[in-house]
């Protein structure tokens, strides 16, 4: 999968003539009024070109949305669409209705994510994860840190050993899949359930495909924990994602201290930018 590519086919022509100027990003952000800027290492990046207007926001939104914005609603709420493998986080004005967020409007700001499917440099240690058969992992890095990445390259290793793995792709970042097939190679034995929430996806997966490793991105709220219990509850590997810095980072905050008391994960690897590279740490968690 091109994701630069399929990120540049959301853009009106105005803004791909804005964003060629550079030959890849991690994300573009768009902002009402100010000129485009990429993501690159990191760092942001203003780009020339006229201020983004609102009829350039919404152009990218319908074509992400399929032209339904209404049938995005609830992943609107949540503050982002997905297209083809791409998370494109959204801010406006937020809609209540009964005194809950309904949606969003007014939109504002755009940030689309740009995934990397490239070698990620980190073979020896994917090798040593899987080698002795797999342990269940937590992946940690702050937000764009690669733990998505991380944990895509590391399915398809498993998948390739002859696990089988089934993969929750609730926000579809993980397999991109259209029509059925995933434009991220997740390789021969994972399959990918998309769209649906972390527990409910849990318990489809354990009843239908009789995996031996579960896979699933970001853990962020109580929700996900339940997912976790339930995979765990089977004896079965689980491969999850969440934001932190460090062990200890994840320690002082709650939702992560219920995770590691659970007692689920046996390992960490933790993710750290250092002189525009990634430095990838294992370690074995108590």
């Amino acid at each position: 999968m091109d994701a630069w590519s399929t990120a540049q086919s959301l853009l009106p022509e105005t803004l791909v003539n804005a964003v060629k100027q550079v030959p890849a990003a991690e994300e573009i952000r768009l902002r009402l009024g100010q000129p485009p800027a990429v993501v690159i290492s990191g760092r942001e990046q203003r780009l020339s070109g006229g201020a983004v207007t609102q009829k350039e926001l919404l152009h990218i939104l319908e074509k992400a949305t399929g032209a339904s914005l209404y049938a995005a609603a609830p992943s609107l709420k949540n503050g982002f669409v997905s297209y083809r493998g791409l998370r494109i986080g959204v801010c406006g004005e937020v809609v209540y209705t009964q005194n809950q967020v309904s949606g969003l409007r007014g939109f504002s700001s755009l940030a689309i994510r740009v995934p990397h499917d490239k070698p990620l440099g980190c073979e020896a240690l994917l090798d040593g994860m899987l080698r002795a058969g797999p342990l269940s992992t937590l992946i940690v890095s702050p937000p764009g840190g690669g733990k998505t990445s991380l944990l895509r390259e590391l399915i398809r290793r498993a998948s390739a050993k002859n696990l089988r793995v089934s993969v929750i792709d609730d926000r579809n970042e993980l397999s991109a899949s259209v029509s059925g097939r995933a434009q991220f190679d997740l390789g021969p034995g994972a399959d990918a359930l998309v769209g649906a929430p972390k527990a409910q996806a849990a318990g489809m997966l354990l009843r239908g495909m009789n995996p031996q490793i579960i896979a699933m991105d970001e853990i962020t709220q109580e929700a996900d924990l339940n997912a976790v219990e339930q995979i765990s509850g089977c004896g079965v590997v689980l491969f999850a994602t969440a934001h932190g810095r460090d062990l200890q980072d994840l320690q002082r905050r709650t939702l992560y201290q219920k995770l590691l008391e659970s007692g689920v994960f046996r390992e960490l690897v933790t993710i750290a930018c250092k002189g525009g590279k990634r430095v990838y740490t294992r370690e074995a968690l108590p």
